[in-house]
C-alpha cells in the first residue's frame, strides 16, 4: 500500500492535469484535486484517471491549499503538494517507488525536491533559477501552508527536514499572452503582501522566519525583505535583473532565457512597484484599514474581506 497522499489544485487546467496525474499514478493512490469550479473538462479528465475532486470557491492559494489539506480524507503518513502545470521526472518515480517511508526516522517531518522550471519548452537553467528547494513532501499533520497572498511555502510545525534527489517539473504549456496575465494577477497578490507589511491589513503570517534550518526560501524572503524592499523603488528591478543574467549567468540560458529573465526579473517585478506606487497614492491618507481594503478589492478585483 503506497504511503503517499497528493493534493493538487485547479482551474481550467485541462491542458495539464492529465500530464500531471498521469505521473503521480504509480507513486500515489491518494490523489485529491481541490477545483475552483473549472469550466473546461478538468474535472472529467481528473475523475476519469482516478483522482478525488472537491470543488470550492477560490479566494486564494493558501486559502485554497489548507483547506484541502484539512478537509480531503487524507489516510497516509506523508503528503505532499503538486501544482496542475507540474509532473514528476522519472528519477524522482524511481526513487520514491524504492524509498522506505517506515525507515524515516521519527525526527525527520518533510523532505526538499529540486524543482526544474521551464520557459517556452526550454529548462531554465542559470539566473539563480535553478536549483529551486522546495519543501514539497511533509508528514499528515506536520505541515501547514503560510497565511499570505503571494510566495506562500509550507512550514513545518516540528521535526526537521532532509532532501530527495529527484525532480519536480515546473513547465506551463500555455502561451506567452497567458503568461503575462498571470503575472499581472501575481503583482497584486505580491502588491498586497507588501502593503500588509507597512499597514497591517490582513491576518497574514511569515512563518517561515521560524525554520530552524535555513531553508533556501528561508533565505530568499529575508534577502527580499531586509535588502531588495528597502533599495529605491524601479531602481530595484533593473539591479535584480543585472544580477541575475549577468552575475547569476542567465545570458547562458540563450535567446528564450533572455526573455524569462527580463520579462520574470525586471519587467514583473517593475509591474509590483508600479502597482504599490499607485496603490499608496490612494491608501496613504485613508483613515482606517477598513477604507484601505475597500478600495484595495475596487482596484484588484480580490475578495478581500
Amino acid at each position: 500500500m503506497k504511503q503517499l497522499s497528493v493534493v493538487i489544485l485547479t482551474f481550467n487546467e485541462e491542458q495539464h492535469i492529465e500530464r500531471c496525474i498521469k505521473s503521480l499514478k504509480s507513486i500515489s493512490e491518494n490523489i485529491f484535486i481541490v477545483d475552483s469550479f473549472s469550466s473546461d473538462n478538468t474535472v472529467a479528465i481528473c475523475e476519469s484517471l482516478g483522482a478525488k475532486v472537491y470543488s470550492r470557491k477560490w479566494k486564494n492559494y493558501a486559502d485554497q491549499f489548507q483547506w484541502g489539506l484539512d478537509n480531503c480524507p487524507i489516510d497516509t503518513e506523508w503528503v505532499m503538494r503538486m501544482d496542475a502545470d507540474e509532473y514528476i521526472e522519472i528519477d524522482l518515480i524511481n526513487e520514491l517507488n524504492t524509498f522506505d517511508f517506515n525507515a524515516v526516522p521519527n525526527s525527520i517531518s518533510g523532505f526538499y525536491i529540486k524543482r526544474k522550471y521551464f520557459f517556452l519548452g526550454q529548462w531554465i537553467k542559470y539566473g539563480a533559477v535553478y536549483p529551486l528547494n522546495l519543501l514539497r513532501i511533509w508528514r499528515t499533520g506536520k505541515g501547514r501552508i503560510e497565511n499570505r497572498w503571494m510566495d506562500e511555502h509550507i512550514v513545518l510545525n516540528s521535526g526537521s527536514s532532509s532532501a530527495l534527489i529527484g525532480h519536480i517539473v515546473d513547465d506551463n504549456l500555455n502561451n506567452t499572452h497567458w503568461w503575462t496575465d498571470k503575472h499581472n494577477s501575481y503583482a497584486n497578490r505580491e502588491m498586497l503582501d507588501i502593503l500588509d507589511k507597512k499597514y497591517s491589513l490582513f491576518s497574514s503570517d511569515d512563518s517561515l522566519k521560524e525554520d530552524k534550518e535555513g531553508s533556501q526560501a528561508k533565505f530568499k524572503r529575508m534577502v527580499k525583505e531586509s535588502i531588495y524592499n528597502k533599495l529605491p523603488i524601479f531602481v530595484r528591478p533593473l539591479l535584480y535583473f543585472l544580477f541575475r543574467y549577468f552575475i547569476r549567468l542567465g545570458f547562458l540560458d540563450g535567446k528564450k532565457g533572455f526573455a524569462f529573465h527580463f520579462f520574470q526579473g525586471y519587467w514583473y517585478r517593475s509591474l509590483v512597484d508600479l502597482r504599490v506606487y499607485e496603490a499608496e497614492m490612494h491608501i496613504a491618507n485613508l483613515p482606517t484599514n477598513q477604507a484601505r481594503i475597500v478600495w484595495l478589492e475596487s482596484f484588484t478585483g480580490l475578495t478581500l474581506r
